[in-house]
């Protein structure tokens, strides 16, 4: 069953696309979609089995690599971490896949794109049941790889290919630190196999080893290192950039990106490596200061996007900050949480946004909708549920898993979890506000868009709407259902050996003794952010431009995003291009064509036109020549017969 659940996907997306040209769009989303559907029941059984039964097991499938002291099996680990990854994998790509059915199919290359997806499905569950980095590494590559085909899937559009090019350009950054922590624990360890680390970790703790030549606590530069992959992969602060640009791919894509796969890999990363994160309090200060510094600066920048995919986006960027800072106090168990509860209500606000764009006639901007409550009223229903359950609203998903979070940001007494709680509490505040802002300017008030786009605004086909009704139990009873097992005084027995928690580090228990203002503050600071949404753009919707002209520095440095882009293509992008230009025109073309083909073929060029110039067709010219080589042989044989 286990190996079922992680390779029907790959089966649907080799069928769909190889076969798919032959077999029509209908039946390659047939195939696509019964198999999802199909690992995802399979999912569910594994879940029972392995998280609710303690019935963990590893499966083996073939050896992959053995040189020389190292030896790597190409294994399948399913503990109570991946059977509740597994869950969400497969639940809400299922989801994914039935909506695409209805949104692509105006689409020329369907088969194209379901193949991708069932790929991308694949590739995040080889990431989350490798019981080894390398295997990890091979699933964390495999995501890369398919966000880039899915990002730049209508890839006639430059902005599309741009940002496809973009988000694999910054992985591969955050890559290569995972890359050089593989390397790192393999030399400290003498093994990437999880069961091997694990088991000598407590007898490292004290280890040190050379980095650029000095010596630095081993544990800790391995931790760092496997963190700048995570930041790269869930688009931490810094390498941020490509994810608000990967809205360029169809909005199934947004939904799987953001709520399900790529994204969520570093997270899980990070929790499984808890028994040595667990072992360097200085790395998680840097997570948990990291993951603070997201949260706060994507939500302020989603208070003034007016895309209404980027708005979305740079939520996710925010609760994904939120995760990191869990896990940075030790509250790896409330990150998980959030990032299932999160899975649930973000799909279903990427994939209500695409319903409004569907009903939109493809409009993006909230500022020319407006109005269309009455036409999308499950669209418009759905979308609330999402955006309660994102503002952490009782009793919504939203609540559960991100109050915990702050509570054990606080309960952990330490400066960064001190910081990161309040920072937490006026990200929530901005959420709020921005959620509500959305749903404000794209369903109530006046229409603002033209009447040829009004008139034909209409709800969703049922394709679309039952993944979202689905999706909508998730945001609605995700968090109440799994708050006991997951956060709970009892969390231990359901997470077992999955993740470590040293005695150094109890701040999830200590976040169940809060003081009552502390657990409160949240959900205050929510209702007022909703308010404030209610009075800028219902009761005084002049107030938003007359505050963005009054600050007007302010709001253009938000708009652009703190500059990141503009930075990074200062610092990087345009000495790339002109150190590339100057090697192509310099090296390339002066030198190594000069001299190489290009430079003997103008100079034989230039000897035919001179030797050419010779050839006049006058007889006397001829005469005089043969002369003239007459005088010079016999002087020559003059000189030298003395």
């Amino acid at each position: 069953m286990i190996t079922a659940t992680v390779f029907l996907p790959l089966l649907g997306a080799v069928v769909a696309g190889l076969f798919g040209r032959f077999i029509g769009d209908r039946a390659a989303q047939i195939v696509t979609c019964t198999l999802l559907i199909a690992s995802a029941v399979m999912a569910g059984l594994i879940f029972q089995k392995v998280a609710l039964g303690g019935e963990a097991q590893t499966v083996v499938i073939a050896e992959w690599i053995r040189s020389g002291t190292m030896a790597v099996n190409w294994s399948l680990k399913v503990d109570t971490l991946t059977a509740v990854m597994l869950i969400v994998v497969t639940w809400v790509s299922a989801a994914v896949h039935v909506y695409s059915v209805g949104y692509m199919s105006h689409d020329p290359s369907i088969w194209r794109f379901q193949s991708y997806l069932s790929l991308f499905t694949f590739a995040m569950l080889m990431l989350v049941t490798s019981d080894n980095l390398v295997q990890m590494f091979f699933g964390w590559e495999g995501v890369g790889v398919a966000s880039y085909l899915l990002i730049g899937f209508w890839y006639e559009k430059p902005s599309a290919s741009a940002a496809a090019i973009k988000a694999f350009v910054v992985n591969r950054v955050g890559d290569f630190g995972f890359a050089l922590g593989i390397f790192g624990v393999y030399v400290l360890f003498g093994s990437v196999g999880f069961d091997a680390i694990f088991a000598a970790a407590p007898d490292k703790a004290a280890a040190s080893i050379n980095f650029f030549g000095v010596e630095w606590h081993a544990i800790t530069i391995c931790c760092l290192l496997l963190f700048v992959g995570a930041m790269g992969k869930s688009a931490q602060l810094g390498l941020h950039t490509w994810l608000p640009d990967a809205m360029e791919g169809p909005t199934p894509v947004s939904a799987l990106i953001h709520a399900a796969t790529m994204v969520t890999a570093g997270v899980f990363m990070v929790a499984r490596m808890s028994p040595l994160f667990e072992f360097s309090d200085t790395a998680l200060t840097v997570v948990t200061v990291v993951g603070a510094a997201t949260a706060i600066f994507a939500a302020t920048v989603g208070c003034v996007q007016n895309d209404i995919k980027r708005v979305i986006a740079y939520s996710t960027c925010s609760q994904l900050g939120y995760m990191f800072f869990a896990i940075g106090v030790s509250a790896y168990q409330a990150a998980i949480f959030h990032l299932m509860t999160h899975a649930f209500f973000k799909a279903l606000l990427f994939l209500g946004a695409g319903s409004v764009i569907h009903a939109m006639s493809d409009e993006q901007d909230i500022r020319r909708m407006g109005g269309i409550w009455k036409h999308v009223k499950v669209t418009w229903v759905l979308m609330w549920i999402g955006s309660l359950a994102l503002a952490g609203i009782p009793f919504f998903a939203g609540y559960y898993s991100k109050d915990t979070i702050l509570e054990a940001a606080w309960a952990s007494h330490t400066l960064a979890g001190q910081g990161a709680y309040w920072l937490g509490c006026t990200a929530a505040f901005l959420t709020a506000f921005y959620s509500w802002r959305l749903l404000l300017l794209t369903f109530h008030g006046r229409p603002r868009a033209d009447e040829h786009v009004m008139a034909h605004v209409h709800e969703s086909p049922a394709v679309m709407l039952i993944p979202l009704l689905f999706l909508a139990g998730g945001a609605l009873f995700a968090g109440w259902a799994g708050y006991e097992a997951f956060v709970g005084h009892h969390n231990q027995d359901f997470w077992r050996s999955s993740i470590l928690v040293t005695a150094a580090h109890p701040s999830l228990e200590n976040a169940h003794h809060v003081p009552s203002w502390v657990a409160l503050l949240p959900t205050v600071v929510a209702v007022s952010g909703i308010a404030l949404a209610y009075l800028f753009y219902v009761f005084a919707p002049g107030l938003p431009v007359a505050l963005a002209n009054t600050f007007k520095g302010v709001h253009q440095f938000l708009l652009n995003k703190w500059y990141f882009d503009e930075l990074y293509d200062w610092l990087f992008v345009k000495p790339a291009f002109k150190l590339g230009r100057g090697l192509w025109q310099g090296g390339d073309g002066a030198l190594i064509d000069g001299v190489g083909p290009d430079g003997v073929a103008a100079a034989t060029r230039v000897v035919a036109q001179k030797v050419a110039r010779m050839q006049s067709g006058y007889l006397y010219h001829y005469a005089y020549a043969m002369l003239i080589g007459v005088a010079a042989f016999v002087t020559w044989y003059i000189f030298n017969a003395r």
